[in-house]
């Protein structure tokens, strides 16, 4: 399938997609990143472009071409995708209101002067926790790692500044589990990857498809590139399954996760076509996932309306410079990616190592960009490439209405 194909199934101008695919060359030519992979959603279709390597280093074997099937650390983008959903579901089951104290079900939560926070501040990073911890040299149990993040004193007033938590996040997981009574990787998987589709989505990286997992950052420890282990230090510590960072997924998965949010919490109805095309370097490729018609027949849900529609609201309007929903970056917000041309309402979230997602409702459209920029150290950025990208797709949209 070629890519004219691709982009007339979508409806996006060819000229857009192909400036996106540009700019990723770019940034791979440049050494910003090995490989990349991007995933478009417009109106219910797919479209994949990928060009790079998952892993450049010639002995690991021949070098692995990054494809739509590469699955990348995602980073924090567990937080939208993972933790976000679970508490989500909790609060439309009765379960918990956003007002709910987080020391009301997790009680070591409460030391250090944090029993008033509640689950919403932690939510939009306003609860006054500081933004992270070192877990991972003190040579800490596990026990001991929980316990330094869970009496973690407060680093600022409550309500009055956004701080983005690791912290927080780490506790938002903690209460999905204590609530669900089940690991969070299991929680998730039960609840949004499995009714999803999320198929190759995992907190817990198997082995036996280490092939299929981008490279990261060199460590001393593995002596080599972590490949199909997690970056995040302290995720890795606390054995990969919190609620910050963790999660392993592929472009597609993620189209998926974001069609359930352009749905409002519906699940999309099941593709009758798989992507086709060569797993290599440019290959790009489309697949319907629902047609317009039909996306008001599937009775599954995954969130309600209501929450989804409550979570991409603005809930730090009183503060300077900020504009969070529940988990997501809103537009206009300090660390809004969406660049130039997305609307007003349009939200997302980025991953340290290199990944991002995006949604704009006014178009119809979500871009997921995966990179492991992290794979030649810390100081490379996909800042810029992430407004390159979004720019240029979102001014491939033909008809905005």
């Amino acid at each position: 399938m070629n890519r004219n194909e691709g982009a007339e199934r979508l409806g996006l101008d060819m000229n857009g997609l192909q400036a996106a695919c540009a700019a990723v060359n770019r940034a791979i030519d440049a050494g910003i990143m090995p490989g990349a992979v991007l995933g478009v959603l417009h109106r219910g279709e797919t479209w994949f472009y990928a060009a790079g390597f998952a892993d450049p280093d010639p002995k690991q074997g021949e070098p692995v071409t990054v494809h739509k099937d590469t699955l990348y650390d995602c980073a924090s983008i567990t937080k939208v995708a993972v933790t976000l959903p679970l508490i989500l579901q909790l609060v439309d089951e009765g379960r918990i209101t956003l007002s709910t104290k987080a020391a009301d079900i997790v009680p070591a939560f409460g030391a250090s002067g944090k029993m008033a926070i509640t689950v919403g501040e932690l939510l939009t990073h306003t609860s006054g926790l500081a933004a992270d911890m070192n877990l991972h040299s003190h040579g800490w149990s596990r026990e001991q790692m929980w316990d330094a993040v869970l009496t973690s004193p407060l680093s600022s007033e409550p309500g009055k500044s956004v701080v983005y938590s690791d912290l927080g996040y780490l506790t938002l997981g903690r209460i999905a589990e204590e609530l669900l009574q089940m690991p969070l990787d299991q929680a998730v998987r039960q609840r949004v990857f499995e009714p999803l589709g999320m198929l190759d989505s995992t907190l817990t990286p198997s082995l036996e498809q280490l092939g299929r997992y981008a490279a990261t950052e060199y460590d001393e420890e593995f002596q080599g590139h972590l490949c199909g282990v997690v970056h995040d230090e302290k995720a890795r510590a606390l054995g990969g399954v919190c609620g910050h960072a963790g999660l392993f997924a592929t472009a597609g998965d993620l189209l998926r996760y974001v069609h359930m949010w352009l749905l409002e919490g519906a699940v999309p109805a099941p593709s009758g076509q798989t992507d086709e095309g060569a797993a290599v370097a440019g290959a790009s490729s489309s697949a319907r996932i629902q047609s317009p018609a039909a996306r008001a027949s599937s009775p599954a849900r995954i969130l309600s309306p209501a929450a989804a529609r409550t979570a991409i609201k603005p809930h730090t309007a009183a503060i300077p410079g900020a504009n969070r929903g529940l988990g997501w970056v809103l537009k206009g917000d300090r660390m809004d990616a969406s660049g130039d041309w997305m609307s007003e309402r349009a939200y997302g979230h980025t991953g340290f190592t290199g990944t991002s997602l995006w949604i704009d409702p006014a178009y119809d459209l979500a871009v997921v960009l995966l990179t492991n920029r992290v794979y030649g150290g810390r100081s490379s950025s996909v800042k810029e490439l992430r407004v390159q990208v979004h720019n240029a797709i979102t001014g491939a949209v033909r008809d905005p209405n």
